[in-house]
């Protein structure tokens, strides 16, 4: 299963690629490495960990230069995320 994602999003890159599409993207660090910066009394508090409540995280990202919005959408339709 992980293969076959992979595998989907180096077909989708490289369509990107191939139609000069793509300007930059990468996946992100899992969340076990995160941390979150809350500021209390003008003092930064770091705390390990991501904090947010969510069912749904964030697993990298695409930067796309498209004639328009509507190419824009075509392409974010074709990502298989």
């Amino acid at each position: 299963r992980k293969g076959r994602a992979f595998a989907a999003y180096g077909a989708y890159s490289a369509a990107l690629r191939q139609a000069k599409a793509y300007v930059d993207g990468n996946p992100l660090q899992p969340t076990a490495t995160a941390h979150t910066v809350r500021m209390r009394d003008g003092v930064a508090q770091v705390l390990d960990g991501p904090y947010a409540e969510t069912k749904e995280q964030l697993g990298g990202y695409y930067l796309l230069e498209v004639e328009d919005m509507q190419a824009a959408l075509r392409w974010a339709a074709r990502c298989p995320g």
